[in-house]
């Protein structure tokens, strides 16, 4: 761990291989670092910040990624900011490439393992090729079969093995063009460039990965190394690794765990990960203060809930995915789905918060792309895929993303992604520092791709008349906490509200219901949940039934057409929302989920624009109703 502390940076060193500036595209040169907005932190702050959403990804990688680079990118850092930017890029496969928006910010998240592994294959880095792994990839990039290349680097990376890319002095050229190309796009006010990487540890194919973003500039973040996997695959040691950063070199840093589905049952296992022993508080405190959201939704799976856990949840299955974990090397069982999921987790945590006196499960919710093309896209009609193979073409529905080395059900394939998913943070303004501060205060959603918009404050004393005025979040969070907030103990006769607004997204469908996702746990230590329909388009018309449940908003979708009209649906939708079965004396959670009315996805627009009628199988998922996330309020007696 130590080792990847440095008191001084190394300069000079980005010559070391040929080849390698092409990602960057255009000179290095070092720049001043940009001044960031200042921003306020903590709770009493919380009140007179958080006044605007911004749209981003916090989960982009580039052709530097070892796994992006052997499988096909060519697109580096300068494509991927001015693509996010709004600009038009000539994509991996030679199309012309823009988003219908730009994105508010970005994190390029490339893989600290074997940094720029790709192009120093290219050059025939001597290095590389001294390992008989190293030699395999390279003579495999040479002959043009990379796609196979990348399956090899998967099945070996679940294995735990070596890097290959060790070398400090060229890890550290890498990272430094990294820190220096996101200065040059990071224009506080319209576009923010947040510096980051992804830690990638996946012992025996179990995706335990997490972004880590840091909230300062270059001048700080070019006195270290990423941390990797080949340093530990231990979470605690990474955990370290972020708390010697900031202790010595005073900056701040937060990790972004994936959504877990494809973790083997681990990601929210309340187990050490070396030793399986029982997780205490000093864990529950280091995961809580270095993990405050997750990452709930991207384009391998949906990590809400699942119908096994929810089966009282009508809208629990979607975007599931869990035949396997990553690299298709074990499959899903019902036993590890338990401990995959962000709602499962969340009940988790409130017993373990009885038993420990911290909740280490304490997390807002945001989603992401996890693009591997340098094209973070998400929109249903203009989806530039996961990879290069998965941009627009007539064959990328029959793609295998990860191929299996066991067994062909064990494939991740095309036909299981969805083009998902975006970060929504409230913060007072685009910048590093009011963006990461939205993160840590957990003042975060996360949409499956859709820019629409959900914000919620918990209280009691709402009388259901602010959610009326224009400056509504004012008066709310006056008398409240907003997202990811705490409240205090409910005083004798008090029961908490909570005022909801969403909106749709301007360029997409109309919204169907604002729902609330309640967990809570009893006397006995149980926990339990319940999903209720708090408003909904067309109230009028559609009444909740006896079951508590409000009917289907139908649907307008021409399925073989890949249209729709938002003849149905609401373009706005309000709630004050009263917990009718509130108990004092229990520990509780409620989010917020939004729903829109249903639209084609992408694989439906594909069959109709490349004519696939014949092809493409009849029960794919050619309609989805997309959906956001907000982080949750926590109720807490004591």
């Amino acid at each position: 761990m130590a080792r990847r502390l440095r008191s001084l940076a190394l300069t000079g060193v980005i010559a070391l291989l040929p080849g390698l500036a092409s990602c960057a595209n255009g000179p290095i040169s070092p720049l001043e670092s940009k001044a960031n907005a200042s921003a306020q932190t903590g709770p009493d702050a919380q009140c007179a910040i958080g006044n605007r959403p911004f749209f981003g990804d916090t989960h982009l990688h580039t052709a530097l990624s070892p796994d992006a680079g052997l499988a096909g990118t060519k697109l580096g850092l300068d494509e991927a900011y001015r693509f996010a930017r709004g600009e038009t890029v000539t994509s991996n496969s030679g199309q012309q490439a823009a988003l219908k928006r730009p994105l508010d910010f970005l994190v390029v998240a490339d893989h600290s393992e074997n940094l720029g592994l790709a192009q120093g294959l290219e050059a025939s880095n001597p290095e590389l090729l001294k390992s008989s792994l190293g030699q395999q990839l390279h003579d495999l990039l040479k002959a043009g079969k990379g796609r196979e290349a990348f399956y090899l680097l998967v099945q070996w990376m679940a294995k735990g093995s070596e890097a290959l890319v060790s070398n400090d002095a060229y890890l550290t050229s890498v990272w430094e063009m990294n820190n220096t190309v996101a200065e040059r796009y990071n224009n506080p006010g319209t576009f923010t460039s947040l510096i980051g990487y992804e830690w990638t540890s996946q012992p025996g194919g179990g995706n335990l990965h997490r972004v880590v973003i840091f909230r300062d500039d270059k001048a700080l973040t070019d006195k270290i190394l990423p941390f990797s996997a080949f340093d530990s695959e231990d979470v605690e040691d990474l955990w370290a690794f972020m708390a010697a950063y900031e202790s010595q070199l005073g900056g701040r840093v937060l990790a972004i765990p994936h959504n877990g589905n494809l973790s083997s049952g681990t990601m929210f296992l309340p187990q050490h990960q070396k030793s399986r022993m029982a997780i205490d508080a000093d864990y529950a405190r280091m995961r809580q203060r270095f993990e405050p959201i997750t990452e709930v939704t991207q384009a391998k799976g949906t990590g809400e809930t699942h119908p096994l856990l929810s089966p009282e949840d009508e809208f629990a299955n979607f975007n599931i995915v869990d035949n396997s974990n990553l690299g298709g090397i074990k499959p899903t069982t019902p036993e590890m789905i338990p401990y995959e999921y962000a709602r499962e987790a969340l009940r988790r945590g409130l017993q373990l918060e009885q038993e420990l006196g911290v909740n280490p499960f304490k997390f807002g919710l945001i989603g992401s792309t996890d693009s591997h093309s340098s094209l973070p896209s998400t929109a249903e009609d203009n989806w530039w895929g996961k990879s290069p193979a998965l941009e627009p073409s007539p064959e990328r529905w029959k793609d295998v993303l990860i191929k299996s080395s066991k067994d062909a059900s064990l494939d991740l394939t095309a036909l299981q992604l969805g083009a998902s998913g975006l970060a929504g943070v409230w913060a007072s303004g685009n910048s590093r520092t009011a963006l990461w501060d939205a993160m840590a205060r957990k003042e975060v959603f996360g949409t499956s791709g859709t820019r629409l918009t959900a914000r919620v404050y918990g209280g009691y004393d709402y009388t259901g008349e602010e959610i009326k005025s224009a400056d509504w979040a004012k008066s709310a969070c006056a008398k409240g906490v907003p997202m990811g907030g705490d409240l205090m103990a409910a005083a004798e006769g008090q029961v908490p509200s909570f005022l909801i607004q969403a909106r749709k997204d301007p360029d997409g469908a109309n919204l169907d219901r604002i729902q609330i996702v309640k967990g809570w746990l009893d006397a006995s230590g149980q926990t339990h949940e319940q999903v209720f329909d708090v408003s909904w388009s067309d109230a009028d018309q559609r009444t909740r039934g006896a079951d508590g449940k409000v009917p289907s908003v139908g649907s307008s979708v021409n399925v073989r057409e890949a249209t729709y009209t938002n003849t149905i649906g609401a373009t706005n939708l309000t709630a004050h929302w009263t917990d009718p079965s509130f108990d004092p004396s229990q520990k509780a959670f409620y989010y917020v989920r939004v729903l829109e009315i249903p639209t084609p996805t992408w694989l439906a627009y594909d069959r109709k624009n490349f004519n696939l009628y014949d092809e493409m199988p009849d029960k794919a998922p050619y309609t989805s109703q997309e959906r956001a996330y907000t982080s949750p309020i926590w109720y807490n007696p004591a």
